[in-house]
């Protein structure tokens, strides 16, 4: 078990430490993160509870609380797209006993679909430590759509523009197809629904030939057989479905769309803490139990600390906000 952070020292020892971290440039360290954590852990999930990022929360939890010898307690605040939720831990004592479960949509795309929005992503949080990625599939209706990848899919669409319907139940599979239609050159229909469960009937069911959704949604329509997977969106393979080659494999180069579960501080939040939840976590997404429980439930582990966190955020943001913009998209 890690124990807890302990930084103080006594007598001669602590005040020859802290005259050299002075010398060398550093702050002395915040009372707060002397000696944490004393108390439970809160994480806010800024969707319903069982939903996937929800499930995952619960993972890190169980495995975080293990580490620091304390509760971890996952609080749902759900509604706006997950915007009530990041609110209000941006709104947080930033003490590092709050932290958020960010997505791409909270921390990257968000702030360009909503017109008001009560935090700002770039500034009112500070980037904690990667968890995973979800990857989206392209797929076709096994029985209604004869397509076996990327490429004959964009023959046959800019064969027949505008008539190949694509079932999009989130807004991220809404940002993917933009992205596919724009770069593929490929001239397809797109089809919302609120829901995978609505897609998915009418995919199966052979009223729209296509659909994009996540590993998790797809995988078990693949092993029934129900539908076949063109390609993924990651810019690699993944172990989630094994053999699908990645969309940037089959002609678009460089195609990289994926949904992410990070963690965030509120800005504010003492750096030492910051830096000792990033290791924390970093510790559990490597662990091999862990990562299967991840890969179980959709997600491909991944791990940054908070310096790369930052550097990915920043990245994402641009591009997810440059498809949004150019594609048009608004929720409210």
């Amino acid at each position: 078990m890690t124990k807890k952070i302990d930084f103080r020292r006594r007598g001669v020892l602590g005040a020859a430490a802290g005259v050299t971290a002075l010398a060398l440039g550093f702050a002395p360290l915040s009372a707060a993160a002397q000696d944490w954590p004393q108390k439970p852990i809160r994480i806010v999930v800024p969707y319903a509870p069982g939903q996937g990022a929800d499930i995952l929360a619960r993972v890190i939890a169980d495995e975080l609380g293990k580490r620091v010898s304390q509760p971890i307690v996952v609080e749902n605040k759900a509604g706006a797209g997950g915007n009530i939720g990041t609110a209000a831990v941006a709104r947080a004592q930033p003490d590092g006993y709050t932290f958020l479960l960010g997505t791409n949509a909270t921390n990257a795309a968000n702030e360009f679909l909503y017109e008001k929005m009560e935090f700002n992503p770039a500034t009112d949080f500070a980037p904690v430590a990667m968890i995973g990625l979800l990857p989206m599939v392209i797929s076709t209706s096994t029985d209604n759509f004869p397509a076996n990848g990327i490429a004959e899919l964009i023959k046959q669409a800019q064969a027949k523009p505008d008539t190949l319907d694509v079932g999009l139940p989130s807004t991220t599979a809404q940002v993917v197809f933009s992205e596919f239609v724009r770069s593929a050159k490929a001239p397809l229909f797109a089809v919302r629904y609120k829901s995978s469960s609505q897609s998915m009937t009418d995919a199966i069911g052979g009223r729209v030939p296509l659909v994009i959704d996540t590993v998790t949604a797809t995988r078990p329509q693949v092993a029934g057989g129900k539908l076949t997977p063109l390609g993924v969106t990651s810019p690699s393979q993944t172990d989630m479905l094994p053999g699908v080659k990645t969309v940037s494999e089959q002609g678009l180069p460089g195609f990289n769309i994926v949904a992410w579960d990070a963690l965030f501080a509120p800005k504010g939040t003492p750096p030492e803490i910051v830096k000792a939840m990033s290791g924390h976590i970093q510790a559990i997404v490597e662990k091999p139990e862990i990562r299967k429980k991840m890969q179980d439930i959709g997600v491909e582990p991944l791990s940054m600390d908070d310096v790369e966190l930052t550097d990915f955020v920043a990245k994402e943001r641009e591009k997810w906000g440059g498809i949004i913009k150019e594609a048009g998209i608004k929720l409210g």
